[in-house]
């Protein structure tokens, strides 16, 4: 009897192991290309453009066209864009000159402080409040009591607390960011399954290890989704507290070109704040999709 192996088993082994071997996982930028591929061939994008579109044409039309009574004061786009754009602006601010990036600068790093130290401290409280039911009796009431308090009224105390303007307005800005954080970040732990927790304890599963391979992951979700809420509120306090108490930023420049009736300015601060604004959420949501990945490919199918 001949022991040679036949052509047919050496031809179909490989790809039999071929086969049985598990699918390669796609990387990251193969997820971002299909998002993005799946992005552009649905109706969104252009929704979106059209939308911005139909919001400046009708701005367009209430400013310069009609000048209804209710918007005759206000700046038309063609006017804000000449201001915006010229090389020597009227009223002194276009993307020409220095004094317009100063501006900007200034308030970008002051939301950079308060967002990471509300980050810091935020998600290790809503962790631990979702956590452990006693610490979540001690501080929730305390939070939901100071939560609701406008932050204009914070004004007057934090210059008191805080020396000098630029602690006071980190702090207001921190503030608005802070309570968006522990919130989200308390949901999301709340939002866990019990069946989680139990197949762990089942399994022997230190709290240690309950909190790092249940509670953290299962958690990420809504607290990138609170990050990004967080990012909003952090721009919507900086205004504030740069509209009291700052001598630069663009809630500065909005509140004195008010006062300096330069209407035009007042609009491209605000522009410029809404983009800052998107990019800076856009950036949490691509970190946080980069560290889902899990998610990421679980949405992709």
């Amino acid at each position: 009897m001949s022991n040679a192996t036949s052509p047919s088993a050496t031809v179909t082994a490989p790809a039999a192991a071929a086969a049985a071997a598990p699918a390669e996982a796609p990387s990251s930028l193969q997820i971002t290309l299909f998002g993005l591929k799946q992005w552009l061939k649905s109706p969104s994008p252009y929704l979106n453009i059209l939308g911005i579109v139909g919001f400046i044409v009708l701005w367009y039309l209430f400013t310069e066209k009609l000048r209804l009574p209710w918007f005759n004061k206000l700046p038309g786009p063609l006017a804000v864009y000449q201001e915006w754009v010229s090389r020597d602006p009227a009223y002194g601010i276009s993307i020409h000159t220095p004094e317009y990036y100063h501006h900007i600068v200034t308030s970008i790093w002051r939301v950079v402080q308060a967002f990471l130290l509300a980050t810091f401290l935020g998600v290790p409280i809503g962790l631990f409040m979702g956590w452990k039911k006693t610490f979540k009796d001690y501080t929730f009431p305390l939070l939901e009591t100071l939560r609701p308090i406008p932050m204009l009224a914070w004004v007057p105390l934090s210059i008191l607390m805080w020396p000098g303007r630029e602690a006071s307005i980190i702090f207001l800005t921190f503030l608005g960011s802070f309570f968006a954080t522990v919130l989200n970040t308390l949901l999301g732990v709340e939002s866990i399954d019990e069946v989680y927790f139990r197949a762990a304890s089942s399994l022997g599963a230190k709290p240690r290890q309950v909190f790092f391979k249940v509670i953290l992951p299962g958690s990420l979700p809504f607290i990138f989704t609170g990050l990004q809420i967080s990012m909003g509120f952090a721009w919507f306090s900086l205004v504030a507290g740069e509209m009291l108490a700052g001598e630069y930023g663009l809630g500065y420049l909005i509140w004195n070109s008010f006062i300096m009736v330069q209407y035009p300015v007042i609009v491209i601060a605000m522009v410029t704040l809404g983009v800052i604004g998107w990019l800076s959420s856009a950036l949490i949501r691509m970190l946080g999709d980069r560290l889902m990945q899990w998610k990421v490919r679980e949405d992709a199918r």
